[in-house]
C-alpha cells in the first residue's frame, strides 16, 4: 500500500500560479495523497477563485500572511494530526512531472534515515536548465547555496545523493523527522527556514537525499539577481544564525572571528568603494541584529 502523502502550497494573491500547480499535482501517477492548500492572508477574490474551481479541496484560511515558515507549519500540523505519512512542501509556482513524488517516497522508504527528499529542479522557462540539485553550505560564510544552478542538464546530477540541505521549493518529509524536530523556524522570515530545518533534521540522524528521477520545474526568472539591500540583510543575518543553531562545534568556534572580518570588509568598503556602500551597510544591519539577537521581520 502506498504511503498517505499530504502536499501543502502555499498561496497569497497568486491564484493563477496555485491553480496551474494543482493541474500538474492531480496529473501524478502516484494516487494516495491529499492537497491542502494554506492561504497566506490574501484578497477575498483570490482564495474564492481556487475554491470555485476545486469544491472539494482542503483550503485552510489564514487571516494575515504568515510567511513561508508560518504559513507552512499551519498545513505540516494539519497533516501530521490527519495521519499523513509523509509531508510535502512545495512552491505555488511549480509544475511537476508525473513521475515526481513516486521517485521521492521510492527512496525514502528504501533506508529508514532518508527523512527529508528532494527533487532536481528546472526553470520553467527553460526546461534543461538547472535550478537545483540539492544544496551546499559553505561554513566559512556561513551560506547555503543551490548545487547546479544555471548549469545546462546533461547528466551530471543524476546520481541519488546525500546532500547538505534541500530546498523548500520541494521538500518530501518524513514524519518522523516532524515528531522528533518539530515544524519550520519561523522567526527567520525570509530565507533559511529550510537550510535550518535541513540541518537539524541531519544532526539527529536524518539524511538529505537528492532524487534526480523526481523533477519539477520553477517559475523563476534567470534575470531575477538577488542583490537587494532587504536580501542581503536577509542572508547575512539569517546564515549566521543557521551557523550559531546548527552548525559544529568548530563552526561556532569560527563564528565570530568571521563576524570580525565580515565587519572589516564592510568598513573598507564604505571608505573606499563608494558604489558599494549600499550593500554593505545592508551587511552590517544584517550582522548588527544577529550580534543583538533580533530576528523576524526587519
Amino acid at each position: 500500500m502506498q504511503k498517505k502523502v499530504h502536499i501543502i502550497l502555499l498561496n497569497w494573491n497568486n491564484e493563477e500560479d496555485t491553480i496551474e500547480c494543482i493541474e500538474s499535482l492531480k496529473k501524478i501517477n502516484y494516487n494516495n495523497y491529499k492537497i491542502i492548500v494554506v492561504d497566506n492572508g490574501s484578497e477575498k477574490e483570490s482564495i474564492l477563485k481556487i475554491e470555485k474551481q476545486y469544491f472539494d479541496l482542503c483550503i485552510i484560511k489564514n487571516e494575515n500572511n504568515l510567511g513561508f515558515a508560518g504559513g507552512n507549519n499551519i498545513g505540516i500540523k494539519y497533516a501530521i494530526n490527519n495521519n499523513a505519512d509523509y509531508v510535502l512542501l512545495i512552491n505555488n509556482d511549480t509544475i511537476v512531472d508525473e513521475n515526481f513524488l513516486t521517485e521521492l517516497v521510492e527512496v525514502g522508504e528504501t533506508d529508514e534515515k532518508n527523512g527529508l527528499l528532494g527533487s532536481k529542479i528546472y526553470f520553467h522557462s527553460e526546461k534543461n536548465l538547472i535550478w537545483s540539485a540539492g544544496g551546499k553550505v559553505n561554513w566559512l560564510k556561513n551560506k547555503g547555496t543551490h548545487i547546479g544552478l544555471d548549469e545546462i542538464d546533461d547528466g551530471q546530477y543524476d546520481e541519488i545523493k546525500e546532500v547538505d540541505y534541500l530546498t523548500g521549493c520541494c521538500l518530501l518529509i518524513k514524519r518522523e523527522v516532524i515528531e522528533k524536530i518539530g515544524v519550520l523556524e519561523e522567526d527567520y522570515f525570509l530565507y533559511y527556514e529550510d537550510t535550518d530545518f535541513s540541518l537539524r533534521a541531519q544532526n539527529v540522524g536524518y539524511k538529505c537525499i537528492y532524487v534526480p528521477a523526481s523533477k519539477i520545474y520553477h517559475k523563476i526568472s534567470r534575470s531575477t539577481k538577488p542583490g537587494s539591500a532587504s536580501y542581503i540583510y536577509y542572508h547575512v543575518r539569517n546564515g549566521l544564525v543557521m551557523a550559531k543553531r546548527t552548525g559544529s562545534s568548530l563552526n561556532k568556534i569560527i563564528l565570530y572571528p568571521c563576524c570580525l572580518i565580515l565587519f572589516l570588509k564592510q568598513i573598507v568598503k564604505i571608505i573606499f568603494i563608494p558604489q558599494k556602500r549600499p550593500w554593505a551597510k545592508a551587511v552590517l544591519r544584517g550582522l548588527k541584529d544577529f550580534l543583538l539577537g533580533r530576528m523576524g521581520k526587519a
